[in-house]
């Protein structure tokens, strides 16, 4: 098994402003468009997004919320392993909003088709956009492309992209491993 650095810490750093800098132009002052992290990694990049925002672009308010799409898996109680649920936060109106849904790796789509079937528990959105820091183009088993990508791999169905976060793994690094 070997491994390679696709992103440093600098270069997901450049990456997460170049995002927000997209989502400031697309969406202005956030008073009508709403972030939701998929859980559980989708997390991390929803909440660097949303502090870039406010500490650097001085973005007052930005609702920002949380989607556990364990139960609207297509493969939830297929496999040998015990999927576990984690918490979905949620506390304002989806119903006519701009939905960014941010999510950490874009692999076949599955994923992101669960979380919209698991959005629309919230209600109605005006508009939904994905968000994902790697796109790995050529995994996809659904028609699901990203509105915004931080990085695009080519990366084949025996290379796994393992993002790595400070928060949760003791540092910010991307690798591509090959098994």
């Amino acid at each position: 098994m070997s491994q390679k650095v696709l992103l440093s810490e600098k270069e997901i750093n450049i990456i997460l402003h170049r995002l927000a800098c997209q989502l400031l132009e697309n969406h202005l002052d956030f008073s009508n468009t709403v972030l939701i992290g998929i859980q559980p990694r989708g997390t991390f990049v929803a909440e660097r997004l949303t502090k870039i925002l406010k500490e650097e672009y001085k973005v007052k308010h930005i609702d920002l919320g949380f989607l556990d799409i364990t139960f609207y898996r297509d493969d939830f109680r297929r496999g040998d392993k015990t999927l576990e649920a984690t918490a979905t936060s949620i506390n304002f109106l989806v119903e006519d909003k701009n939905v960014v849904l941010i999510d950490d790796v874009l692999y076949t789509g599955r994923s992101i088709n669960a979380a919209l079937t698991a959005l629309q528990s919230f209600g109605r959105p005006k508009d939904v956009e994905l968000l994902t820091l790697i796109d790995r183009r050529f995994s996809r088993h659904l028609p699901i492309q990203p509105n915004y990508r931080g990085r695009q791999v080519d990366a084949i169905n025996n290379e796994k992209v393992k993002v790595m976060w400070k928060e949760n793994d003791g540092k910010d690094v991307i690798y591509l491993i090959n098994k």
